[in-house]
């Protein structure tokens, strides 16, 4: 069953991508849960082994955005042609600080900053969202294998 959330990792051109809320991200992680415990123990094991693999730390996810306000923390979830985007604008700013256009250079830094605030301060969020999506894949895969 998809959650219609798969969108927010493909529009990776996005900038203002909306947020589910935390009580909907909560409800999936829920549901998803539950489809997970209803697995035979066979089943419910390869998933368990799968998601370890696949799931994202929000703390990571965090540093990355705080410390390398250039986009990285895209690339940690997969979405690398937002990163690339963010750390080619990113190093486009920093280039135009040192060749005489400062103003705009800081100007395209801070733009890239602000726009980057909401997914480090919606960091839990933002990963938990990622790691339902990957956990609901992982539950399709491994309950439909025979």
């Amino acid at each position: 069953m998809e959650t219609g959330s798969g969108d927010h990792h493909a529009g990776a051109l996005s900038i203002a991508t909306p947020m589910k809320s935390q009580e909907a991200i909560r409800e999936d992680e829920e549901r998803i849960r539950q489809l997970v415990r209803a697995l035979p123990d066979d089943k419910r094991l390869q998933f368990f082994k799968q998601a370890e693999q696949e799931l994202k730390d929000p703390d990571t996810y965090a540093v990355l955005n705080y410390l390398f306000i250039a986009g990285l923390h895209h690339f940690y979830l997969g979405k690398a042609l937002r990163g690339t985007i963010n750390l080619c604008l990113f190093i486009t700013g920093t280039i135009m600080l040192f060749i005489g256009l400062a103003g705009t250079g800081l100007l395209l830094i801070i733009a890239i900053t602000v726009v980057e605030l909401r997914d480090l301060f919606n960091s839990q969020s933002v990963v938990q969202d990622y790691n339902n999506e990957a956990m609901e894949k992982i539950y399709h895969a491994v309950s439909q294998d025979e």
